[in-house]
């Protein structure tokens, strides 16, 4: 190894053989490895974690083409660096060679920036190699989209990155570990080669007389931040998982989900109105006490702040992860607000408007209406749709309090029925 090349550089593999992990977009029948074999290459999308391997797949990707490779950064590059690869290009293909465009964290390109070198893609000018840990759904636009194949990566495996310190070791020697340290090593990195490399790397430096402890290594390393971002695939991904997980009534994983959020930054406001929302849209009426205690818990934070009111909104996670579920109140919301967006014109029946001026009386307003509460049940038995139409939106579960909604339901459907046969 050079004394000033870093290990994980020293390490990249030459050939895509080589590659540690991403068996699925590296396989014998994925795209990456038809393309190669019928000598036809595609614009490809490398959407990863950081640490998984995107720049390195890209490089090899390029060298399996015999492409020369041109790499740019879209946090440092602009349009005048793309059009300067683009002349390169031309030239390259007058000498029979092709390009292989990488531009790493391809996100930060704007519209405009990814247009620039959308012509130039599609008359095969450019191979368009783009890396990103966004959702390329959402980072990138359309056009840039239907001409490249999107190929997802994955964290690389505890199996995975114990194979990149085997492969350290056979160039830098034995870590100053035990068997139990060096198999805890890989769940520091958390899935990212790069910073595993780093922490062999720093890990050879040092001089200890005993290898060290897996407690030993845990003190000795930083804990590596939570991969979340507030604000991209990470958040929506995460408060899906917890959603999912409350209205699976695992409260473990709810648990789980919830503090990887807060682990990862995310402002414990958010989570407490999503909690509020999961009550009503997943519990509901089948335990109305579920919307009381998502109330609670935020009131509660906003007392306390972090990190004790954080503790307010676990319990409330566990409640609803426990409480009988039911959507009725959702869905039936819905398909009345779908009913009303198609029959937003109808007026009200007359005898239910009130008529608080001469004219409105002459008119008929509240005529015939009568109060509920002078009746034998407090209940008239009235029409309240508008004209002659009526429908049926909730309907309950027969799960928690909902049963009861269910029987006070049939109750006033039956009498609704006597009174207007």
């Amino acid at each position: 190894m050079s004394q000033n090349t870093p290990l994980a550089d020293d390490l990249r593999p030459q050939k895509l053989a080589d590659v540690v992990g991403q068996a699925h977009v590296l396989g014998e029948k994925s795209l990456i490895q038809r393309a190669i074999a019928a000598d036809k290459p595609q614009s490809i999308i490398l959407w990863g974690p950081p640490g998984c391997g995107k720049t390195t797949i890209a490089r090899l990707y390029a060298k399996a083409f015999q492409a020369r490779f041109e790499p740019l950064s879209a946090v440092l590059s602009g349009v005048a660096d793309v059009r300067k690869v683009v002349e390169r290009a031309k030239e390259n293909q007058n000498l029979q060679e092709r390009t292989v465009l990488f531009v790493d964290e391809i996100h930060r390109f704007n519209k405009a920036q990814q247009d620039a070198f959308l012509p130039h893609v599609e008359d095969g000018t450019l191979i368009l190699i783009g890396a990103t840990t966004e959702n390329p759904s959402f980072a990138l636009n359309n056009a840039l989209l239907s001409r490249a194949q999107v190929l997802e990566l994955k964290p690389l495996s505890e199996e995975d990155l114990l194979k990149l310190i085997n492969r350290a070791e056979e160039k830098i020697g034995k870590l100053p570990l035990t068997q139990e340290a060096k198999a805890a090593l890989p769940k520091l990195a958390q899935g990212d080669g790069r910073m595993l490399l780093n922490m062999v790397e720093g890990l050879s430096t040092i001089s200890v007389e005993q290898p060290l402890s897996a407690e030993e290594l845990s003190e000795l390393l930083a804990t590596r931040p939570a991969l979340y971002d507030q604000s991209g695939d990470g958040h929506y991904n995460l408060i899906s998982a917890l959603h999912k997980a409350v209205r699976g009534s695992d409260p473990d994983a709810s648990l789980y989900w919830l503090a990887r959020m807060l682990d990862g930054g995310e402002d414990p406001l958010f989570l407490a109105r999503r909690l509020i929302r999961m009550a009503s849209e997943d519990i509901g009426l089948a335990d109305p006490q579920a919307l009381q205690q998502a109330i609670a818990a935020r009131d509660a934070y906003q007392m306390l702040g972090s990190p004790e009111g954080e503790l307010a909104l676990a319990q409330c996670t566990v409640y609803l992860a426990l409480a009988p579920k039911s959507n009725a109140v959702y869905t039936a919301f819905k398909a009345a607000q779908g009913v009303a967006q198609q029959e937003g014109s109808l007026p009200p029946p007359k005898h239910i408007l009130n008529a608080p001026t001469k004219t409105m009386k002459e008119l008929d307003y509240g005529k015939h209406y009568i109060y509920d509460h002078d009746t034998p049940n407090a209940f008239s038995g009235q029409h309240y749709f508008p004209q002659a139409r009526r429908y049926t939106f909730y309907q309950p579960v027969e799960r928690g309090f909902e049963r009861e909604m269910s029987k006070r339901l049939e109750y006033f459907t039956k009498l609704r029925e006597k009174l207007t046969s």
